[in-house]
């Protein structure tokens, strides 16, 4: 069991009660299976979204839960340890709805902010290029003004859920300056000149499509623009904090469900006529794996404490994508090994969530560029 934060209040401390049932009934039993078939479980997020989870922590009067952020990780979490996939693109969903409800104009956010917070549309995050992924300020997609509208062309890489998005934020250049020439824009599946290419073909999070997004004299509204022009370049950093959060949340799910079923086994495994886990290397293992994640879910919703309290959390942010995605990698391994050679197979689960952990040490930010971000912070 992950456990709760004792600060929560009852009915918070109910909502995620009642997630991690709806997860273990509901979501598990589709995780293989739709990772073998590569299949976008759409329906789970809409039946999550049925119970008003894809916008909680946003604003109530925004049509959002209300929830502090905190909580949101909490829920994200127990997602992500009976389903990643899902869990992804709750928080991917959430990353991109943030832009809109920070940034977009009265009008905009009017008509499209109750259809992302009710999970009737699905949003995507748009920054990463095929030749500007951790310097992601050299993208060079263009978004030249032409009357009351913005003309993109480029493209856009690693685009979670491409194909499936309803609402595509997306950042462009608008000027030649590296950082104060970029904007955001909030670009509807519907715009002429949109395309989506073919899915990578991945090791892990099979289920997750991720594909380019191909902009071809996309013509979008001015006022679909997010924030002030040139003003881009903060709002993706801003939105990426949050993000990571999200992405550390996933990941300690991930590891506490490997934890999970380690232990399980060496509970039940018998090899010269004892249980292997009472063997003191399994053991160590075992230590390592449930001390490394609680250590990752305290660090993550430290970090959510700041957010919700309006406090600088940029450092621990990368601080918590960090360690957990880590502690992730390493549990997984360890319950690969804890399982011998049918953690090999996919007859155990193990094998998914170690691929399926890779990635997290390398989206939202290499675990390199987190080590920089920390750094940088420290150094003033």
């Amino acid at each position: 069991m992950s456990g709760t934060d004792g600060a929560l209040a009852p009915e918070q401390r109910q909502l995620i009660e009642l997630v991690r049932a709806v997860a273990a009934a509901e979501l598990a039993p589709r995780a293989a299976p739709d990772d073998q078939a590569s299949a976008f479980p759409k329906d789970l997020f809409d039946q999550l979204a049925a119970l008003d989870l894809a916008g909680l922590p946003f604003a109530e009067e925004d049509g959002g839960g209300g929830q502090p952020y905190g909580v949101y990780l909490q829920v994200l979490e127990e997602v992500a340890r009976c389903h990643a996939v899902v869990a992804l693109t709750l928080s991917v969903h959430a990353l991109a709805t943030w832009a809109v409800a920070a940034y977009a104009r009265p009008q905009l956010r009017a008509r499209v902010l109750p259809e992302l917070t009710a999970g009737r549309w699905l949003a995507a995050y748009c920054l990463s290029e095929p030749h500007s992924g951790s310097d992601a300020a050299a993208l060079s997609t263009r978004a030249e003004q032409d009357g009351d509208a913005y003309v993109l062309t480029g493209t856009k890489a690693w685009v979670t859920h491409a194909g499936h998005a309803d609402v595509y934020v997306v950042f462009a250049r608008t000027d030649p300056a590296k950082t104060r020439g970029v904007s955001a824009f909030c670009v509807e599946a519907s715009t002429p000149g949109l395309e989506v290419a073919p899915p990578e073909r991945k090791m892990g999070l099979r289920a997750s499509p991720t594909a380019q997004l191909l902009l071809d004299g996309a013509r979008v509204p001015a006022a679909h623009r997010l924030g002030a022009e040139g003003e881009g370049f903060p709002i993706a950093l801003a939105a990426l904090d949050g993000g990571r959060l999200g992405i550390a949340a996933c990941a300690v799910g991930l590891a506490q469900a490997a934890c999970d079923h380690a232990t399980a086994y060496a509970r039940e495994r018998e090899q010269f006529g004892q249980r292997i886990g009472d063997f003191q290397g399994i053991q160590f293992m075992l230590a390592d794996m449930a001390t490394s994640v609680a250590a990752a879910r305290a660090l993550y919703r430290e970090a959510a404490a700041r957010r919700d309290a309006a406090e600088p959390h940029r450092r621990l942010a990368s601080m918590a994508k960090l360690l957990a995605t880590d502690a992730a990698m390493q549990a997984t391994t360890d319950a690969v090994q804890v399982l011998g050679g049918y953690g090999y197979t996919e007859d155990y689960p193990v094998e998914r969530l170690l691929r399926e952990a890779k990635v997290m040490q390398i989206f939202e930010g290499t675990n390199q560029i987190q080590r920089v971000v920390i750094a940088r912070d420290l150094l003033g």
